[in-house]
């Protein structure tokens, strides 16, 4: 017999309370609820261990995969990081204050501007992903390599429609 968690105790009791209703959805998406709060406590000690937000880590973390010379045009960080073009702008100048990007013209865009990683800022990211990678490794390890696969697959399909 499978090991009981909370959400099954959740839907039993809702079951007995409300026998007309389908509870099959919360058996999935609480799962996922109660799994993102603790991916989201991983991320925040990881990004705190490398001095960072997690808005900073995401753009920089968009500057990292860049790849050399980790460089990208504020719209293109926009993109990336799905904010608007206000809060870009704000965003990259606290991140240029902190001598975590630089930024320059565009030598092939007169007007334009590139934002550029600095060291320090890539120091700042590659241990952050570390850290997050082995919090997540640790919150993963209890599947086996095969089932981590199949839930990668499947929730590949479920966010598809949403991306």
């Amino acid at each position: 017999m499978p090991r009981r968690d909370e959400v099954d105790r959740i839907v039993e009791a809702w079951v007995r309370e409300r026998p007309d209703l389908n509870f099959e959805p919360l058996q999935v998406l609480s799962r996922i609820g109660r799994l993102s709060r603790h991916l989201d406590r991983a991320r925040r000690d990881a990004f705190q261990s490398s001095d960072l937000d997690p808005w900073e880590f995401d753009v920089l973390s968009a500057l990292r995969r860049a790849g050399t010379p980790y460089q990208l045009t504020p719209k293109a960080l926009l993109q990336q990081t799905l904010v608007s073009s206000g809060t870009m702008t704000n965003r990259i100048d606290r991140l240029a204050e902190r001598s975590l990007v630089s930024r320059h013209s565009d030598p092939n865009d007169g007007r334009g501007i590139l934002v550029t990683m600095t060291e320090r800022g890539q120091e700042r990211v590659d241990s952050a992903i570390t850290m997050l990678l082995r919090a997540e490794a640790e919150i993963l390890k209890r599947l086996p390599p095969l089932d981590r696969e199949r839930l990668a697959g499947l929730l590949r399909k479920l966010i598809l429609d949403f991306d």
